[in-house]
């Protein structure tokens, strides 16, 4: 890519008028002449990662044997340098100070309690009640912090790592958790016993579930960047502890830390299931206050979640796993699902998934109603709809906006979504823009987009299966502008 003239000079600074300039990531950079000429504009720690660094005595030669312009230096120098001044470096540098941890912390529960995603709770086992007797805490090191992505992504926290010495110990690892305790936090909220086992002993575990009104199990999946997971199934035996806990206790919750889809073979035997990713320096306190409802859930899924491998594109994947043995594929059939990837590769082939694209429980339940569409002057198309909390509490809810583009047995695309906050019986008229750019598609022979004149049914919904209205909408021929 760094040596793809087409896609750095042409698309992205001509096309799109892009004004930044064009860093590499680490080893990316193979030459130091055909770089600067397709567009790159800074190579990224090339003493390390690259087999030299290209961008110093290579460059310089090339620019001495008349190879590479100086202008195309020039270029490289003022994109640099604009963009500093233009965001501050230079004329507002940012002065060092001393980092408030605590704010910091706050900010960063309230993101975790905002993402995370409540995807079971058919008899409204959650939100837990504070006058439990006892509390049941399972697995995942919930005595000690939560999982952290591995990686670039991977961050020790000031207080330090309280699981050290987890593998892989080379990169992408280590293994990284935040110490904050779900168990901690769950204690201050309960007013009853709670007690912990870390699931190595499924028995065990069991048994102290059977003895507790609630059992609350923390299931943990790693992932980084720079390898695959060779399949969606849960590693260390946890499907397993999940059934004997569930078994043991109809009352089971199992909050999820992972950063992609995993098999349940478990999902209806238990009462709830809160995903929370990886949640961060304060993932414990957001745990603990969504499972008693202190704050409401409200994130929604940002992918499709599969049943299982068998569902996806590519079920099998061949030498992506961390410490496989074979290189990836160095060339992949994008042509298997073309531009319906997630949502709407499920659409395409008719498959039904575990969880739709877009989908998220909380603890109350909304209603929609009056769906209208309008066209303004410019083209603009705005959808308007009333949103109702038919529920008993406060929750926060997303609507999603879905077009089917006429003409054609394509999947329904999203073009819109907003999220607000209701109390109980509180109605509000939200008002939604379609993006134009999505309404739109790539006329590849004349290079621009193209929103075909026609009608467009518009869809309201929950998610990407959920369709709570519809209203069809004639559109004018137009050309939006490049995204």
């Amino acid at each position: 890519a760094c040596e793809h003239p087409w896609l750095l000079d042409r698309v992205l600074k001509g096309d799109w008028s892009y004004q930044g300039f064009v860093m590499s990531d680490w080893g990316a950079v193979h030459g130091a002449a055909a770089s600067a000429l397709a567009g790159l504009d800074q190579e990224s720690a090339g003493e390390v990662f690259d087999t030299e660094v290209f961008f110093d005595g290579s460059l310089r030669r090339a620019v001495a044997e008349g190879k590479v312009p100086m202008s195309r230096i020039d270029d490289m120098v003022h994109r640099i340098l604009r963009n500093m001044f233009a965001n501050g470096v230079i004329d507002d540098p940012v002065a060092p100070a001393r980092i408030d941890f605590d704010a910091d912390g706050k900010v960063s529960r309230r993101a975790a309690e905002a993402g995370a995603v409540l995807l079971r709770n058919p008899n409204d086992l959650l939100p837990l009640s504070r006058q439990l007797k006892s509390v049941a805490v399972i697995g995942g090191h919930a005595d000690q912090g939560v999982m952290a992505g591995g990686g670039s992504s991977a961050v020790t926290d000031v207080d330090g790592d309280p699981v050290p010495g987890l593998a892989p110990l080379a990169w992408p690892g280590p293994q990284k958790y935040q110490p904050s305790a779900p168990l901690k936090a769950i204690a201050k909220l309960a007013r009853g016993r709670v007690a912990y086992a870390d699931g190595t002993d499924v028995a065990a575990a069991a048994k102290l579930a059977a003895a507790s009104e609630v059992a609350v199990v923390f299931v943990t999946q790693w992932s980084a960047e720079s390898f695959d997971r060779p399949d969606m199934t849960l590693s260390d035996n946890q499907d397993a502890l999940v059934a004997a806990v569930a078994k043991a206790n109809r009352r089971t919750v199992v909050v999820l830390q992972n950063g992609g889809a995993v098999t349940m073979p478990w999902l209806n035997k238990v009462g709830a299931v809160l995903e929370a990713w990886y949640p961060g320096s304060r993932g414990g306190d957001a745990i603990a206050r969504l499972l008693f409802g202190e704050v409401a859930p409200s994130g929604r899924l940002p992918m499709t979640w599969p049943k299982d491998e068998a569902q996806l594109p590519r079920p099998t994947i061949e030498g992506a796993g961390l410490g496989a043995t074979t290189q990836p594929a160095d060339h992949v059939d994008y042509n298997i699902e073309g531009a319906d990837v997630g949502y709407r590769w499920f659409q395409r082939k008719q498959l039904t998934p575990l969880f739709p694209f877009g989908y998220g429980l909380t603890y109350t339940h909304f209603e929609y109603a009056d769906l209208k569409a309008t066209i303004a002057a410019a083209g603009n198309l705005t959808l308007s709809f009333l949103v109702t909390n038919a529920g008993k509490r406060a929750g926060a809810d997303v609507p999603q906006i879905y077009a089917i583009l006429p003409g054609t047995t394509a999947p329904r695309r999203l073009v819109g979504w907003s999220k607000l906050t209701l109390e109980p019986g509180e109605s509000r008229r939200v008002e939604i823009v379609a993006d134009q750019r999505l309404l739109a598609r790539y006329d590849d022979v004349r290079h621009r987009w193209h929103v075909a004149a026609g009608a467009y049914r518009m869809q309201l919904g929950h998610s990407a299966v959920n369709v709570a209205g519809e209203v069809t909408v004639n559109l004018a021929e137009s050309m939006p502008g490049s995204p």
